[in-house]
């Protein structure tokens, strides 16, 4: 008898505590369903640069649902990060009635293609380049290559400095060729990566020897190509090939020729013929042909430079 009593009385107890945790568990669910939980703001921290409350509302109008006790954090968190410009996002419950959220944004270091940028991190982003102050350099290269690219964007900015120009161009080609373009106009083809200090090399043997170059060739030199073992070929916009001698005398004869035969024509066509006449057209569109044809050596020059006591090499030698 005693027995039973006592397991009566744990059958009890369990019953009791069953029905208090029913009611607590309905009691927190009508305490937490009441309109003073209810969220009323939500609190933006961190980079907020390109944040502004349209931006935030457009993004959490569908994703933001709920109270402080039932708002998904996690689904709030996606709805940050898929904002342009945000990066990462962090979500936290502020009692009683608000959710704190604290931005990483894209540090824009340049542009990438036709619409994208990549950070200062080597991470590419979709955002309005318009939003960004002032000109960003321009960056291409085959996808996947964003990080090697910044990487070399700060090495061509160091290698250059002594001439006191920055890369504001920066080319990775499919087949990894380098190209960059300087903010004094400048182009500098590179080439591939042969080893680790290949681009180091040239670039160096070219800062080395810019002012006798210079001095030499002029300092609006506007192509400049780096892909030969001991020197550099560079190209100048004030320097002009004089024309060949046996050029000059071709287009005189050429045009003595063309003189003579309007002469010729003409005296025909004084005597009446009328042949004469029309080959007085024929040869004299002929002959204003030949007199303004230009020579084919017009144009700047490529010169190929060596490094001081070395022998320049011929351009055809270029290495890729």
């Amino acid at each position: 008898m005693w027995h039973n009593t006592r397991q009566l009385n744990m059958i009890a107890s369990a019953l009791y505590a069953l029905v208090a945790l029913a009611l607590l568990s309905a009691g927190m669910r009508w305490t937490a369903q009441r309109p003073m939980f209810a969220l009323h703001a939500v609190q933006i921290d961190g980079d907020t640069e390109h944040v502004n409350a349209l931006t935030v509302r457009r993004a959490l109008i569908d994703h933001l649902q709920g109270n402080f006790f039932t708002v998904n954090l996690d689904t709030a968190r996606a709805a940050f990060e898929s904002m342009p410009w945000v990066r990462h996002a962090s979500v936290r419950r502020v009692w009683p009635d608000r959710i704190a959220v604290d931005l990483d944004e894209y540090k824009p270091l340049a542009t990438w293609g036709d619409d994208r940028m990549v950070s200062v991190d080597g991470e590419l982003f979709t955002a309005n380049q318009g939003e960004v102050e002032g000109e960003l350099p321009a960056f291409d290269g085959p996808e996947g290559s964003e990080q090697d690219v910044v990487a070399r964007y700060r090495d061509f900015t160091q290698w250059f400095a002594p001439l006191h120009a920055k890369p504001v161009e920066v080319d990775l080609s499919p087949r990894y060729a380098w190209t960059v373009k300087l903010s004094n106009g400048l182009q500098v083809e590179f080439g591939r990566e042969r080893n680790a200090q290949t681009l180091a090399s040239r670039a160096q043997r070219f800062v080395s020897s810019w002012d006798q170059t210079t001095q030499r060739w002029g300092k609006d030199i506007e192509y400049a190509d780096l892909r030969y073992p001991n020197g550099f070929a560079v190209r100048s916009a004030s320097v002009q090939i004089a024309e060949d001698p046996a050029d000059v005398a071709a287009r005189a004869a050429a045009a003595k020729a063309a003189s003579a035969s309007v002469a010729s024509t003409k005296s025909g066509s004084r005597s009446g013929a009328p042949s004469a006449k029309a080959g007085n057209k024929s040869t004299t569109a002929s002959g204003r042909t030949a007199a303004s044809k230009p020579s084919g050596n017009n144009g700047n020059s490529g010169k190929t430079i060596g490094t001081p006591g070395s022998t320049a090499p011929k351009q055809r030698g270029a290495e890729q």
